[in-house]
């Protein structure tokens, strides 16, 4: 059986994107590696053992396009509003909350966030489904 162990973003600024994702989810730097015309940086918390991989293409100045594929990375929490709250605070521009219903149960309590990059985050309530 398959584990899924990381997820891999292209970003234009390594020092930008590495505080949003410390300031926004404690991520922190978990192995970093150098290359001749990138740098891999991989990181993580104590949450769980998936990694974000962050590239670094060097020499590239134009923002990426992310096209119409792109989704979202998701992160659950055990207060969205008290997260919400304090991404609010840290001056990181969350979404709206949402209390998104089926047929008026709920499915989740969520907020988008974007990165540096333009990349969607979505911030879910811990419970259910989403743990």
């Amino acid at each position: 059986m398959a584990k899924t162990i990381h997820s891999m973003i292209r970003v234009l600024e390594e020092a930008r994107s590495v505080a949003f994702y410390e300031t926004a989810f404690g991520l922190r730097v978990a192995d970093r590696l150098d290359f001749d015309s990138f740098t891999l940086i991989y990181m993580s918390n104590d949450e769980s053992s998936f990694e974000l991989e962050l590239t670094v293409n060097k020499g590239r100045t134009e923002p990426y396009n992310l096209g119409d594929g792109y989704g979202h990375l998701a992160v659950s929490v055990d207060d969205v509003e008290a997260e919400h709250a304090r991404l609010a605070a840290a001056g990181l521009s969350p979404r709206n909350l949402v209390d998104f219903k089926n047929d008026g149960v709920q499915v989740a309590k969520f907020f988008f966030i974007a990165d540096p990059d333009g990349y969607q985050i979505e911030v879910l309530q811990r419970g259910g489904r989403f743990q």
